[in-house]
C-alpha cells in the first residue's frame, strides 16, 4: 500500500504494538512531532498499571485522553483514516497484530516491553524497532532501543542487545522494589482506593481475592492495575509514588518520554538516510 521515500516523514503509517505506559510516551512523542498517522494494537484486556498515561485504556473506556492527546477504540481497520482525520490515535484489539498485514506500514514498534520476543520479526514493515531485552538490532528487528534505566537508556542499538532484564525497578528518591506492590497470590484484584490516592506504609491499598495488598512506604498510588483483573502470584498490580506529587500520576514519565524521543530518532534516521 505505501512505498518507502515517497511521501514526507509526517505522512509515514507508524504501528505500535502495545498501548501502555512505554507505548503512550512513543505515541505522544511522534503525535508532538506532527507524526500522526499512528495505529496501536492492543489486547482484550490489557494489564497496564500506569492507567492514567496509557492508550489501552480506550480498549475499556472508549477514549483515553494523556496530556491533551486522545486515543478512541475502533472495531476494525477500515476505520483508522476517520480517526486520524478527527485528530486521535486509533487504538484496536488486535492481539495477533493483524492490523500490520493489512496496512501496511512504514515502521512497527513492539512496546510491549514483555522482556522478550513474541513474534516480532524484520519482515513486518521496512522499519522495525524492539524496546529493550529480547531483540537483536540486525536480526529479529531492525533498531533496537535501551530501556534499562542508567547511562545508556535510550540509546538506539543498529547492531546486538539492549542490556538484559535486571529485574530491579528504577530507584525514586531512594526506593526501588519498596515502591512496587506486587499480587500475593493467584485471583482476582479489588481495590478501594484509586490512582492519586495518598498512602502511608501499612495501608492496604486492595485485595487478591481475600489476601490484602499492603504499601510498605508513604506515598501517592501513581499506577494501580484496573479492579477486576485476575492477576498471578508476584504480577506487578501498582505503584507507589514515594514523591507523593499526584501531577507524575497524569503526566508521561521521564523514561517513557526519553523512549519515544529514541523511536522518533530511530524513524529519522532511517527515513531521512
Amino acid at each position: 500500500m505505501f512505498k518507502e521515500l515517497e511521501i514526507p516523514v509526517r505522512e509515514l503509517v507508524i504501528g505500535i504494538k502495545g498501548g501502555g505506559e512505554m507505548a503512550t510516551g512513543i505515541a505522544c512523542r511522534l503525535f508532538n512531532a506532527r507524526i500522526r498517522h499512528i495505529f496501536m494494537m492492543e489486547i482484550e484486556a490489557p494489564m497496564a498499571v500506569r492507567r492514567r498515561v496509557s492508550f489501552c485504556e480506550a480498549v475499556h473506556d472508549g477514549i483515553a485522553c494523556v496530556e491533551g492527546i486522545e486515543a478512541k477504540r475502533i472495531s476494525h481497520p477500515g476505520m483508522i483514516p476517520d480517526v486520524w482525520k478527527e485528530n486521535r490515535i486509533p487504538v484496536l484489539v488486535d492481539p495477533s497484530w493483524e492490523t500490520i498485514r493489512t496496512l501496511k506500514p512504514h515502521a512497527v514498534v513492539d512496546a510491549l516491553i514483555a522482556k522478550r520476543n513474541l513474534g516480532t520479526v524484520l519482515t513486518e514493515a521496512p522499519l522495525v524497532i524492539g524496546l529493550g531485552p529480547g531483540f537483536t538490532a540486525g536480526e529479529d528487528v531492525h533498531m533496537a532501543v535501551e530501556t534499562n534505566r542508567g547511562h545508556d537508556m535510550g540509546r538506539v542499538i543498529l547492531k546486538g542487545s539492549p542490556e538484559p532484564n535486571t529485574g530491579i525497578p528504577g530507584t525514586i528518591a531512594g526506593f526501588a522494589g519498596e515502591r512496587v506492590l506486587r499480587a500475593p497470590c493467584p485471583g482476582v484484584f479489588t481495590s478501594h482506593l484509586d490512582i492519586g490516592a495518598l498512602v502511608k506504609k501499612g495501608d492496604v491499598v486492595g485485595h487478591v481475592n481475600t489476601e490484602p495488598v499492603f504499601t510498605i512506604i508513604d506515598g501517592v498510588i501513581r499506577g494501580l492495575i484496573r479492579p477486576g483483573t485476575h492477576v498471578r502470584t508476584g504480577l506487578k498490580i501498582g505503584d507507589v509514588d514515594p514523591r507523593s506529587d499526584t501531577a507524575y500520576c497524569t503526566t508521561i514519565s521521564e523514561k517513557a518520554r526519553a523512549i519515544g524521543g529514541s523511536v522518533l530518532e530511530a524513524i529519522l534516521r532511517h527515513y531521512n538516510s
